[in-house]
Parts: structure tokens; C-alpha cells; sequence
């Protein structure tokens, strides 16, 4: 069972306690993100409480710093901003008291401060030396940890700096100025306050993941970290140089715009990647969770020489499909239709799909006909994945065969998945579809697999009711409310339609719509505008919907059969 330690502390006891050890703020830590905003708050708080429950007796309540046992250090999982202000704060007063004339008064807030910033000497009872101080960062992407140090360590900080560190520091040091100008009578106290009134909860772990749980569960105001951000850190300390450090820390930058880009997270495309490295392996074991699987064997995985490169081009495949930037190291390219079926996946319900498709592109990103085997791929997994779901709508009725289809992409062995088409048992189950999440998707593949569809569906497109789900006679040609109960949502009275047009033509009946039908790009809504009738209704609903499943199914026996 975890232990975990936590016991009410001041900022005095809480920082002085650290005497031979340290606050680590780890690489994998978010760089120093308190904005003047937050320094102006904290101050303003703090005075205002001095000023007022603080000469009733009362603490003021900063919140819990979350941590775990580093040797002797304490390694911060959440609190790393506070604690680096409050940092930053006792060394402005500290730096005022350096220059205020020395009586017992400023001698005894000088020995109270000390401690809390720097190693003691045992013997004199003095700091022998400035540079041992009790907080070091190693966040791997921030450039300014040693103006951080030097301003611990001198007091000093340049008027040009701008920095997070060198300007909050230069905000608490002329508030801790101003303050002892104005009420010289009570900077001392302000001072006796922030030490031994200001009120911090440290609950220390044992191991940082019972830590990283803990800060999970608790901050609902900032951010856990990531998965890529522990990755993060675990490549860079594999790097053995400064300038191989410096060259990961700009190729970290760029996955992340990549990744931005693409509207997917880094944590998404070292998920796919897990799958391209269990393909490799032949795993089709059950998933584990991403952290846990980079994890394994000491970070085994995240030592790989190619792996940055591998996650990069992985990440700008997917910025290619999702926004359609394509990477200058491009060798392959993805046409139209492709594009056609890409759209299609993206509707469906779920994102195992993104991991075959993550396999070959790694695989035959090289190939000469890269798209050729791209758009077959694909075809098949749609009629798989879109079957599949019709008869068994769960994402673990799909997980085996895609983790199989993984390993034979990469094995560039012929797949099958494992699915007969029985079109009377699966044409019966896409009724129950109409409404459910597969239904979006089924619409716009049934667009797509009209011939004289050339040009892409805009994604934002709508569905559309041809007879409208709204209308203002009670009896219309035979529709009463019973009737469209039954027949409205059926998929042989809905479209894929261009979201203007679909506002446009409104809850009007058939014979008006057809005028908007006509002017639409999309080749099924284009043949609704030559239809012969001028309504439409019960009939016609079952005509369109025993197309609509013949059309479906017809191309999932193509594919799976």
C-alpha cells in the first residue's frame, strides 16, 4: 500500500525543513508560467490578509504541494509555480533587508529568511555559501533556469531581462520597496506573515506515480501532465550532449505546432505508435496504457535512435490529413479519393481505425504507389469497420482484427478480416442504425459510392430530411404523426446535404426543396432535384431505403468477401 505523508506547514517550516536537500522541479515539469497577473494577485491577498484575519490570529491557506521522495530530495509534481514565487518572493525581502541598516529587528528577519532559501552552515549559524540553494529546476525546454539560480543567489536581476523569473522578481522587490517606503511599521510584520502565516499542505508520496494519481485527482484547475510529457523528459535525458539537448528541445517545439496543426495531441501520435511498435513485434496482446507501455524496461522504447524521427514524419502524415499541409520531406501523396474515404473514417464512432492506417503509412511512406495501396486499405477497413459495427456495435468486437491487420501490414502479408457478409442478418441491423453514431458515417459513404461523385463533401455538411421532420398540416398526402414516427429518420429519408443549402431549403415540402436540391454538389441531392414526383412520402422512403442497403451492402461483399 502507498504512504503518503501530510501535515500542515508554514512557508518558514515548510522551506527551512530543507537544509542538505532540495525542491527538484523535474524535467518533465511545465516551464515557470506565473504571469504578473497572478504575482500582482498573490500579493494583493497576502496584504490584505496581513492587514486584516492575520491580527486575529487566523493562517492564510495557499493550498497542497504534491511531491515524492527523490533520495533525500522532493521531487514537485504539482505546486511548482508557488513554491518558485514564493522563491522569488522571501528573496525581494531578503534583498530589501540587505540594504536597510542592520539592528535586531532586521538581523532576526535576515536568520529567519535564510534558512528557507539556502544551506546553513552548522558552525557559525550563517550562510557560508549563496549558491546552495533549495530549489533546482531541470525543466528540459526552459533556457532561463540559471538567471532563476543567480537571482537566489545575488538578488540581482537585469531591468532588460524578461524572463518569467526576472520579471516577477523585479514585481515582488518593488512591492516589497514601496510597501517598506509607505508603512515602514509594518513591512516587518508582512514580513512575519508570508513566513509564519502563510499555511501550505505538502503531501509527499512515495513513488511519483501514487504522486502523479494524487495530483490528477486533485487539481481541477491546472493541468495534469501528459503522457508525452513524461516521455519528453525521458528522451532528453538520454541525449548525451548540451547541443543534442538544444536540437530536441526545437524538435519538441515543432511536434508540438505539427501536432496543433494537425488537431490531434502528441499523447495521440505516440498512441499510434505503440501500435506501429507492437506490429513490429507481432503483439496482439491486450492494450496497455500508453505511459505503462513506454515505461516498460526502464523507458527501453523511448532510447530508440529513430524514434523522434519516426514519431515526427507519424505526426506530419496526420497534420497532411487533417488539414492537408503537406511536410516538405513528402514522398507520397494522398489523392482525392482517398481523401473520399479518410472522411468517411473520421465519422466513425471510434479511433482504432487510425492505428493500421498509422502502420502502413510508417510502412510505405516510401512507395512509389503509395496511394494506389493506400485507397485499398482503406476501402476494406470502412466495409470491415462499418459492418462490423451494423451487426455488433462494441468497440471490443473490433479490437482483435485490428490488432491483427496491424501486424500483417507490417508483415506485408495479404489481410482478411474476419467477416462474412450475410446480406438478409446484416440488412435487417442497419434499421437500428438510422439514429445511432454510425449513422453520419453510413450517409456519407453512401454519397461517396455514387458514381458521379468526383468532388469532396464538405465536412461540415448537414443531414437533411427530405420530407421535413416539421411541417404545418396535421394530414399531409397521407403522413399523419403515427406514420412519421416511423419513417422520418429512416436512412431512406435522409442525405448528406451542404449545411447553406440545408438552411436554405428549410422545412419546406419536396416539390419546393427540389429547387435547392439542384443547385447542390453532391450527386445523390442532385438526383432528388430530377426525381419524377413532385411529393414525396411512405413509398418512396422504401424505395430510396432498399437502394440505400443494397448500395452498402454491395460494396461491403466487394471488400470483405
Amino acid at each position: 500500500m502507498a504512504e503518503l505523508h501530510v501535515s500542515k506547514k508554514s512557508i518558514s517550516k515548510l522551506f527551512s525543513d530543507m537544509q542538505d536537500k532540495k525542491f527538484i522541479i523535474p524535467d518533465y515539469q511545465r516551464p515557470y508560467k506565473w504571469t504578473l497577473e497572478k504575482c500582482e494577485t498573490l500579493w494583493n491577498d497576502i496584504e490584505s490578509f496581513a492587514n486584516t484575519d492575520a491580527k486575529k490570529g487566523a493562517d492564510y491557506f495557499l493550498g497542497t504541494i504534491v511531491s515524492f521522495k527523490n533520495g533525500e530530495d522532493s521531487e514537485i509534481i504539482d505546486g511548482q509555480q508557488r513554491i518558485t514565487s514564493f522563491f522569488l518572493l522571501l528573496r525581494a525581502f531578503y534583498r530589501k533587508l540587505e540594504v536597510m541598516t542592520e539592528d535586531d529587528d532586521v538581523r532576526g528577519l535576515k536568520t529567519q529568511i535564510e534558512p528557507c532559501i539556502w544551506d546553513i552552515n552548522p558552525i557559525s549559524t550563517k550562510v557560508s555559501d549563496k549558491t546552495k540553494i533549495h530549489i533546482i529546476s531541470e525543466v528540459a525546454t526552459e533556457e532561463d533556469n540559471e538567471t532563476f539560480h543567480k537571482i537566489l543567489e545575488t538578488g540581482l536581476s537585469s531591468d532588460n531581462a524578461t524572463d518569467n523569473y526576472s520579471v516577477n522578481y523585479r514585481f515582488f522587490k518593488k512591492q516589497c520597496d514601496d510597501y517598506a517606503e509607505i508603512n515602514p511599521m509594518q513591512w516587518k510584520q508582512l514580513c512575519i506573515t508570508i513566513l509564519q502565516k502563510c499555511i501550505i499542505l505538502p503531501i509527499e508520496c512515495d513513488t511519483s506515480e501514487v504522486a502523479l494519481t494524487i495530483f490528477s485527482t486533485l487539481n481541477d484547475r491546472g493541468l495534469p501532465l501528459s503522457d508525452s510529457d513524461i516521455f519528453k523528459a525521458q528522451i532528453y535525458r538520454n541525449l548525451p550532449t548540451v547541443q543534442t539537448r538544444k536540437e530536441f528541445t526545437n524538435r519538441w517545439k515543432e511536434l508540438t505546432q505539427i501536432c496543433k496543426e494537425a488537431k490531434v495531441s502528441i499523447d495521440d501520435i505516440f498512441r499510434y505508435y505503440t501500435h506501429i511498435l507492437r506490429a513490429r513485434n507481432n503483439d496482439k496482446s491486450k492494450e496497455v496504457g500508453l505511459r505503462k507501455f513506454y515505461a516498460e524496461e526502464q523507458y527501453k522504447r523511448l532510447k530508440e535512435p529513430l524514434i523522434m524521427e519516426e514519431i515526427m514524419s507519424l505526426a506530419e502524415f496526420w497534420r497532411y490529413i487533417n488539414s492537408d499541409i503537406e511536410s516538405e520531406s513528402n514522398n507520397y501523396e494522398i489523392s482525392k479519393t482517398a481523401r473520399k474515404y479518410l472522411q468517411c473514417l473520421n465519422c466513425y464512432p471510434n479511433e482504432y481505425w487510425k492505428y493500421p492506417i498509422s502502420v502502413f503509412f510508417l510502412k510505405h511512406r516510401n512507395s512509389a504507389k503509395f496511394d494506389v495501396d493506400f485507397i485499398k486499405v482503406l476501402k476494406k477497413h470502412i466495409a470491415f469497420l462499418f459492418a462490423k459495427f451494423i451487426d455488433a456495435p462494441s468497440v471490443n468486437a473490433i479490437k482483435d482484427d485490428i490488432y491483427g491487420t496491424c501486424i500483417a501490414i507490417q508483415n506485408e502479408d495479404n489481410f482478411n478480416f474476419r467477416f462474412t457478409v450475410n446480406e438478409e442478418q446484416l440488412g435487417g441491423k442497419i434499421d437500428g442504425h438510422s439514429s445511432s453514431r454510425l449513422s453520419r458515417a453510413l450517409l456519407l459513404l453512401h454519397a461517396y459510392l455514387h458514381t458521379n461523385q468526383l468532388e469532396l463533401i464538405p465536412d461540415t455538411f448537414d443531414i437533411e430530411h427530405i420530407f421535413p421532420k416539421k411541417w404545418q398540416d396535421t394530414n399531409y398526402n397521407g403522413w399523419n404523426i403515427d406514420d412519421a414516427m416511423l419513417n422520418l429518420d429512416r436512412f431512406g429519408n435522409k442525405i448528406v446535404f451542404e449545411k447553406k443549402l440545408n438552411i436554405q431549403a428549410g422545412n419546406g415540402y419536396f416539390g419546393v426543396k427540389k429547387q435547392k436540391y439542384n443547385i447542390s454538389n453532391i450527386a445523390v441531392v442532385k438526383d432528388l432535384s430530377n426525381y419524377h414526383k413532385s411529393d414525396w412520402v411512405k413509398e418512396d422512403i422504401n424505395s430510396r431505403e432498399i437502394q440505400f442497403k443494397s448500395d452498402l451492402l454491395n460494396f461491403f461483399k466487394l471488400e470483405l468477401n
